[in-house]
């Protein structure tokens, strides 16, 4: 987790570097992007988090499947193992990393700071998102190529599909991170406000058993999980498979999440410490 000394220093950095040249938002989100990315290399926790969870998490998927019935679905192990690998990096690298970031810039004045600049509140929350959402970009390509090259996984075959999932999942997250962040008083009490949203999602939005192979009813509520739209969309264009009607459904999904959290966001976000 980021320490006093570095926050404070970032925040001065990045007030510092508004005040002088970067009057466009390309160069504000770029100087907010730059401060945060200093923070998240010199955090060992929040690496470890970022780089190694989710290759744990799909080692542990891969040994899980080999255990389920995938004749039921149209995925392989390995494809399923690589589809949830995305998901992983996007609850692991940008929710959990954020929410810890959000609440240590919050705590430590680093976002009362900026305000008094001219960066906007959209401009924070984005700018402070940028190296998690640009790390999980990386590692999803990373794990997409590893697979094609190691685990003999054909290319997805509606590419498109798979690109839209990942990205709807990085403004989810990221909403989402910000919406947990508002309940979550210290960074350490992050890694209790993070877990039901990742406990649900890693359980019901297929990432460990697919949909398919749960019993309707409980598929049916699934379906309606924060990341279960993400995941639908990024699982069809794997494979290819899934009618438009679902595909449709799981947009709707995701879209509908997101306009929700963004509200929320916008409603009872925090700049100032809890007291």
């Amino acid at each position: 987790m980021a320490t006093t000394t570095d926050a404070t220093r970032t925040g001065r950095g990045a007030g510092a570097a508004e005040s002088t040249a970067r009057s466009t938002t390309a160069g504000r989100l770029t100087a907010l992007g730059r401060a945060e990315l200093t923070l998240l290399v010199r955090n060992r926790a929040m690496l470890f988090v970022a780089l190694l969870m989710p290759v744990m998490m799909v080692a542990a998927v891969q040994g899980w499947s080999k255990q389920l019935d995938y004749e039921k679905t149209a995925m392989s192990v390995a494809e399923a193992s690589v589809t949830a690998g995305i998901g992983f990096v996007l609850l692991f690298v940008v929710h959990a990393n954020l929410v810890s970031a959000y609440v240590a810039r919050r705590e430590e004045l680093v976002l009362k700071r900026l305000r008094t600049g001219e960066v906007s509140d959209r401009e924070i929350l984005v700018g402070t998102a940028l190296p998690a959402g640009a790390l999980a970009v990386a590692q999803c390509v990373l794990i997409a190529a590893v697979s094609l090259v190691a685990f003999d996984v054909s290319a997805p075959e509606r590419p498109d599909l798979v690109v839209a999932g990942i990205v709807l999942g990085l403004v989810l997250m990221v909403a989402l991170a910000a919406v947990v962040s508002v309940g979550t008083r210290t960074v350490e009490s992050a890694q209790l406000t993070t877990l039901p949203l990742l406990t649900v999602s890693l359980l019901g939005s297929g990432l460990f058993v697919p949909l398919e192979l749960l019993p309707e009813k409980v598929a049916s509520v699934c379906e309606l999980l924060p990341l279960t739209g993400v995941m639908t969309l990024v699982r069809s264009g794997w494979t290819g498979g899934g009618d438009a009607k679902d595909l449709v459904g799981a947009a709707v999904t995701a879209l509908a999440w997101i306009v929700v959290s963004v509200f929320a966001v916008q409603r009872w976000f925090r700049w100032e410490p809890r007291r």
